[in-house]
């Protein structure tokens, strides 16, 4: 029988199927495949792109040049820009302000032929240490208050025209209703308990194990309870942090680590699916009347990966629920054999 689960990190119900059994076979969705055309992001080609903004280089190369491992450039074609002011200003009863903010490519690799989990842990880890670096500069312009970080991988994830491994950037004026949302579920949860939601939800996960995928010395991944999509899956901290661009290199390096590992499982149980993953941070700290005190202590950064499987109806849009054919505690047990314990 199907169930109703409420998510505790935003109040959002889901209708989770009732399968105990899940096969590859169950989902349709279009592999991903790497084009061979001319890739702007391959090494060799840096002309063909906006001058870098950042990049993590060998000793001795030139910006724009060859001898990179990790290279970020403005989008070619940008949702958002840079340059000029907010103009925030209404038309009756709307509010509106100029398309103001950053749109960013990361090359993750050089490489043509290599997806994020074919890279190796400290390759992963340079990528973490650009998406640090590239959050710290843009929150020194006091225009931007949240840095948006996600992957589409292969065209039903919506990168229908790059195949090169990439990540992009947005910084954004304003925070995401989403993590809003999020927010203030965490805030009146600790105002309540005085304890952090997603470290007392980490510990449940931890200590029951049932939706247990992976974990590793600081972070733990999990299917979680009210998963919105079949094989949804969180990356968590052990460890409490409010701000993903405080973590230290070694625990960069066990994120680059645990998300390898989880990217392989996903890879190798479903068949190489195109995939959706998110960094959901705080919004930067800026003083402003009647933002909340406690968001470092109530608030908790982590990863959302959303493999693109099961299509979204017109049931979910208009009633936002989500329905998940398969529970959690089934994606957990087919990514996770008994052999690993």
């Amino acid at each position: 029988m199907s169930q109703m689960r409420k998510d505790v990190f935003t109040g959002r119900w889901v209708i989770m199927g009732g399968t105990d059994t899940v096969s590859p076979t169950d989902f349709q969705f279009r592999p991903f495949t790497r084009g061979d055309g001319f890739c702007p992001f391959c090494e060799s080609n840096e002309s063909s792109t906006p001058p870098e903004v950042f990049a993590i280089r060998r000793p001795g190369s030139l910006p724009n040049g060859l001898g990179w491992q990790v290279r970020v450039v403005p989008n070619n074609q940008p949702r958002l820009r840079i340059e000029s002011d907010l103009g925030r200003r209404g038309e009756g009863f709307h509010d509106l302000m100029n398309g103001i903010g950053a749109h960013e490519i990361i090359a993750e690799t050089p490489r043509h032929d290599r997806s994020l989990h074919e890279l190796e842990v400290e390759e992963i880890a340079e990528v973490v240490r650009a998406y640090i670096a590239r959050i710290v500069d843009l929150e020194r312009d006091t225009r931007m208050r949240y840095v948006l970080i996600f992957k589409n991988h292969g065209e039903e994830a919506g990168a229908h025209t790059i195949s090169h491994s990439i990540s992009q950037l947005m910084a954004l004026p304003v925070t995401p209703r989403t993590i809003k949302s999020k927010l203030m579920v965490a805030r009146d949860y600790y105002a309540q308990k005085e304890r952090c939601l997603y470290c007392d939800v980490l510990e449940q996960e931890l200590e029951s194990g049932r939706r247990l995928i992976a974990e590793n010395q600081d972070f733990a991944a999990f299917a979680p309870f009210a998963s919105r999509f079949p094989f949804e899956m969180r990356v968590i901290p052990k460890f409490h942090g409010s701000a993903f661009s405080q973590i230290t290199s070694t625990q960069g390096r066990n994120l680059a680590q645990i998300l390898r590992n989880v990217l392989q499982k996903l890879d190798l149980t479903l068949g190489r699916p195109p995939y959706s993953l998110s960094l959901q941070d705080r919004p930067f700290l800026r003083p402003r009347k009647g933002y909340w005190e406690t968001i470092e202590a109530d608030f908790h950064w982590h990863l959302e990966l959303l493999p693109q499987v099961f299509r979204i109806t017109g049931f979910e849009w208009a009633s936002g629920f989500f329905y998940n054919p398969v529970p959690p505690e089934i994606v957990a047990r087919c990514l996770t054999p008994r052999s690993e314990g």
